[in-house]
């Protein structure tokens, strides 16, 4: 389940990435009561986007930004209180590791949901009641 984390250059101090993305995905795993799982725990991989200054923008003008984007099968993040714990989490991970200096409403997020039977692990497309299997397996 990639996430995505795309920043301008700047708005994390250098190194910071690597820390966000370890927390991140530790946020979402336990947005999901699957913190610790066998299975999901190394299915949950991510990538980070550095953008140049002047090359990140919101409503057009220039901006220092933080984007945060999961794809993920449909069954994921589709609870209120899920959608709720994990964004908001995740927001204050972003805030905090930029030392405060990164405004919440600059760090902007969403999620994408995969079609059913779309999602591959283990070299293997799955459906959603095969990976709720093998997860209840794990």
């Amino acid at each position: 389940m990639p996430l995505t984390l795309t920043l301008t250059e700047g708005a994390l101090p250098p190194g910071a990435e690597k820390q966000a993305i370890a927390e991140i995905t530790d946020a979402f795993l336990r947005a999901h009561g699957l913190a610790g799982n066998k299975l999901m725990t190394p299915n949950v991989t991510a990538h980070v986007n550095l953008m140049p200054k002047g090359m990140t923008f919101s409503g057009g003008s220039e901006v220092t930004g933080a984007w945060i984007e999961t794809k993920t099968p449909s069954f994921a993040l589709a609870d209120r209180a899920v959608q709720t714990a994990f964004f908001v989490e995740a927001t204050e991970i972003i805030h905090r590791l930029s030392h405060n200096s990164l405004p919440k409403d600059r760090i902007w997020a969403n999620g994408v949901h995969a079609v059913d039977g779309t999602w591959n692990m283990n070299g293997k497309p799955l459906t959603n009641a095969e990976i709720g299997a093998a997860v209840a397996a794990a």
